[in-house]
């Protein structure tokens, strides 16, 4: 599997709407396309018009798969992009 990062800005009204995907999506990767995508970590950003989004990012088969994933639980995936290498400067940082 290769690894992805997948942007989703201004995809939600509110922390419940992305909690509701979040457990959708955990649901969809696990049971239904447990080798072909893995979801790693996600990032939520807050946007100026108040909306939340997200940074995530995935392993997986394909970018396809990817959008696949995201086609299945209803949220969109304006970017996926592959990575090519990982700098680790620090940890991220925990909340």
């Amino acid at each position: 599997m290769k690894t992805y990062v997948i942007t989703r800005p201004n995809a939600w009204g509110s922390a419940e709407e992305l909690q509701a995907a979040a457990a959708v999506s955990a649901r969809v990767g696990n049971e239904e396309m447990p080798d072909q995508v893995r979801w790693i970590r996600s990032y939520v950003t807050q946007h100026g018009n108040g909306r939340l989004g997200t940074v995530c990012v995935y392993q997986a088969t394909s970018p396809e798969a990817v959008r696949e994933h995201a086609r299945r639980v209803g949220m969109p995936a304006e970017t996926v992009t592959e990575v090519a290498d990982l700098v680790i400067v620090r940890p991220d940082p925990t909340t």
